[in-house]
């Protein structure tokens, strides 16, 4: 909560890769589309791969590349200081959820008949 974060900026270097990265993703799944007729279907997924590929490797030499994968080692380490309730935790909470689903459910089928009488007894319509 108290970390200072550091803004290292991104530059149009990195602005221009992310544009490059995202065009290859782009025509990766176009030449998938386009090649439908003219080639076999092992070439049209090895160029959408390759493409996949190069395109995911552009975007990790990018600032943005780089930042996304400290989220991503930060996160594992925050999931490690999560505290996991117990079985028996889990068990009494879900039943709990389930006893106030139930109360709920009948507070609410109870509240709509009386609410079907009041109106068939104002309008006098219904049977």
């Amino acid at each position: 909560m108290n970390e200072v974060v550091k803004n290292e900026g991104v530059g149009a270097a990195d602005t221009a890769k992310l544009s490059v990265a995202i065009a290859l993703l782009v025509a990766g799944v176009v030449a998938f589309y386009v090649l439908k007729g003219l080639q076999s279907d092992w070439v049209r997924w090895a160029v959408f791969v390759g493409a996949l590929i190069v395109g995911v490797a552009v975007f990790a030499m990018s600032q943005y590349g780089r930042d996304t994968w400290k989220f991503v080692l930060d996160s594992r380490i925050e999931l490690y200081k999560v505290f996991w309730p117990t079985r028996q935790e889990t068990g009494m909470t879900t039943l709990a959820v389930f006893f106030f689903l139930a109360i709920a459910g009948v507070f609410f089928w109870l509240l709509d008949m009386l609410l079907a009488w009041a109106t068939r007894y104002l309008t006098g319509q219904g049977g």
